[in-house]
């Protein structure tokens, strides 16, 4: 929604579900592959997640008719349950995640280091909308 500094870009959503729910579908594979896409036409037909600090994760999203696909992966730099992830991309870049529990609801915030690539606003609608399929995904569990 708006960038927390000049090198980073920041999301968040609120999902109306405890952060207990929240962690469980944001760190286990078979929620994974059921959440992360942005769009209705991508899938994640593989994810792999070791969820602990110096634990690893990787997942291949695709375009459900093949033209395209990429493989996201990385290293965990901290972990706290329910609260903080922080992890490096294989390309080097970090993101951080934090979760916030309020009367029931979790606010998930999202910070990472943009690519060079593509557009910060490009990365920026990119990600919320994976972040909020994940809020709809959890709403619906």
């Amino acid at each position: 929604m708006t960038t927390s500094n000049q090198n980073q870009i920041t999301i968040s959503a609120i999902i109306n579900a405890p952060v207990e729910k929240v962690w469980h579908a944001w760190s286990e594979p078979v929620h994974i592959k059921k959440w992360n896409s942005a769009s209705d036409d991508w899938h994640t037909p593989h994810a792999e997640n070791d969820l602990r600090t110096g634990g690893t994760f990787s997942s291949r999203m695709e375009a459900k008719d093949g033209s395209m696909g990429f493989d996201f992966s990385g290293k965990y730099d901290a972990v706290e349950e329910n609260k903080l992830i922080s992890y490096t991309m294989e390309d080097g870049r970090s993101v951080q995640i934090t979760f916030n529990e309020t009367e029931g609801r979790t606010e998930v915030i999202e910070s990472f280091d943009p690519e060079q690539q593509n557009s910060r606003e490009m990365q920026q609608e990119g990600w919320q909308a994976i972040l909020d399929n994940f809020k709809l995904y959890v709403e619906q569990l």
